[in-house]
């Protein structure tokens, strides 16, 4: 037999079986393994896109490491804090008037399962988008870092900063008012899981972790510049108009025991690529909040 046509057969025949096992291995591969993250918004990086993981409801955890965070990775301490600050001020682009934030909040806290609703943050109670106001059962815009610590008013600036603004019930907005955040109290009747006393508020256990990440994120964001005070969580409560709001200790274990879940991932990607441009980064790293505090 001509010897040629015996190793053209043999290269065929090796070929053939090839392509059948890479194709037997390419069907076990799930569809998720060949993706890659999208890129950050222009305001990280001027030439890239912005992020299109927002109907997937969240950017993984590390996702923006070597782009939005890369002058922060590896660094710790008040290095790190400096460095967060430095991105996360840089990059917000997008700063809205309060008027704006109304709609601003109808997008960021929708309820994921009624598009015409949004997610009240202490109650947990899902409420049409449109019913909010002043009346004792509207909901209105409650600021987590209370505006009467460092006097943030409504101006555009920490006032008006969506990381920390969410939709809440009017008459439990006004149950929490300017109090510090701690563990214990009566429980509020409106707002089952949530307990109160005469100078702090504990939120109920599903939003401790937003809660904090969202004080967190407002001392990085503010250090004295812009014109505004310098916020700093401190261990105390009852701190009044002081540029505080404690405590601390407390904040950082409901950190550890509320991590980020998909609500409040998503929110935060909503906030990056459609409002401020910017992100909370204890969102993308909660391990960061022990690195600096």
């Amino acid at each position: 037999m001509d010897n040629t046509r015996v190793t053209r057969r043999a290269r065929i025949a090796l070929a053939i079986a090839a392509g059948t096992v890479l194709t037997a291995v390419a069907a076990q591969i799930p569809a998720s393994a060949t993706a890659t993250p999208a890129a950050p918004h222009r305001a990280a990086v001027a030439s890239a896109a912005p992020h299109s993981s927002l109907s997937a409801g969240a950017a993984d955890d590390t996702s923006y490491d070597d782009t939005y965070y890369k002058d922060a990775v590896g660094k710790t301490g008040q290095a790190l804090k400096d460095s967060l600050h430095r991105i996360i001020s840089s990059t917000q682009t997008g700063k809205l008037t309060y008027s704006q934030v109304w709609d601003a909040l109808k997008e960021t806290d929708q309820d994921p399962d009624n598009s015409e609703n949004v997610i009240l943050l202490y109650t947990g109670r899902s409420q049409s988008k449109n019913s909010n106001g002043g009346n004792p059962d509207d909901w209105n815009r409650e600021h987590v870092w209370a505006k009467s610590h460092g006097d943030l008013g409504t101006d555009t600036g920490p006032g008006t900063d969506i990381h920390h603004l969410r939709p809440e019930d009017v008459s439990v907005n006004s149950t929490r008012g300017n109090k510090d955040f701690d563990n214990g109290g009566t429980k509020v009747g409106e707002a089952p899981g949530n307990n109160t006393d005469d100078d702090s508020f504990e939120p109920r256990d599903a939003v401790k972790g937003d809660v904090a990440r969202m004080i967190l994120y407002m001392a990085v964001r503010y250090d004295g510049g812009d014109g505004f005070a310098d916020l700093e969580p401190n261990d105390n409560v009852d701190n009044g108009s002081q540029p505080h709001i404690g405590r601390l200790s407390v904040l950082k274990q409901w950190s550890q025991e509320d991590p980020p879940d998909t609500f409040e991932k998503r929110r935060n990607q909503v906030i990056f690529d459609k409002y401020q441009h910017n992100r909370n980064p204890f969102i993308d790293h909660p391990e960061w909040v022990d690195e600096i505090w």
